[in-house]
């Protein structure tokens, strides 16, 4: 996917904004959602955005009037179908660790709850899907936290969006809410390294944010429902303002 310049985006973001479409955000309180959420907001894309997740957060003022928030229950999720109903638009950037949640409730959440979700968010009307997935995910890798992103690419992807557009990025970098120390001393010599080779290991969180946003103003490829962005076309895409 070629990136827009910046009038190109602009016009494009303009005509988008006729639409009067809406949209969902899972994992709104995590690295990636945080930021896509305030640049939804910038750029007032949506009529209607919905938040849906196992908490409310702490959203008050004017920049928030067009935001609803859903709480749900994950293992319980077809309780809250209709929290997914009359969406144009779903970014599901739901994920765990397995240092937070043991291999076993990282499939769950990674992989079952992004699942569930989708089949709930197709059936509620939505037409895009976009999904934060990772660069080398692999349903054959031997690797879990690859396989498991390969296996819910998958699956999503036989759902049927109309569109679904699959973000693989690489390693993030940005201010981690749960940040341990070793993952912080990776960032800080992947940050070195990315100054030498800026899309290769590594990308910055608000670049990620921003590349959604506009792929979802872009219009898809005829006959093309499923489109991959690997973490070279992230930057190409996210850098564009």
């Amino acid at each position: 996917m070629a990136a827009p310049n910046p009038d190109e985006l602009k016009s494009l973001r303009e005509d988008f904004q006729k639409k009067n479409q809406t949209c969902f955000i899972l994992g709104a309180s995590g690295e990636t959602g945080k930021i896509l959420l305030a640049e939804i907001l910038r750029q007032h894309l949506f009529s209607r955005v919905t938040l849906i997740g196992r908490r409310k957060l702490d959203l008050e003022g004017q920049p928030y009037a067009n935001v609803s928030q859903e709480v749900v229950d994950f293992e319980k999720l077809d309780e809250s179908a209709a929290a997914f109903q009359g969406h144009d638009v779903g970014f599901c950037c739901l994920g765990t660790t397995r240092a937070k949640s043991g291999a076993d409730g990282f499939v769950r959440v990674d992989r079952d709850y992004v699942e569930h979700s989708a089949k709930l968010a197709k059936a509620g009307g939505c037409r895009h899907f976009v999904l934060q997935s990772s660069k080398g995910a692999d349903s054959s890798s031997s690797f879990l936290y690859l396989r498991v992103k390969g296996e819910v690419e998958a699956r999503v992807q036989a759902i049927g969006f109309d569109r679904c557009s699959i973000f693989r990025p690489a390693v993030l970098l940005g201010d981690r809410q749960e940040s341990r120390p070793g993952e912080w001393m990776t960032k800080k010599i992947l940050g070195a390294y990315a100054c030498i080779s800026p899309t290769t290991m590594t990308v910055p969180t608000v670049t990620v944010a921003q590349a959604m946003v506009n792929n979802v103003v872009m219009p898809g490829k005829d006959g093309q429902k499923v489109e991959i962005l690997e973490n070279a076309a992230i930057h190409a895409l996210g850098k564009t303002k």
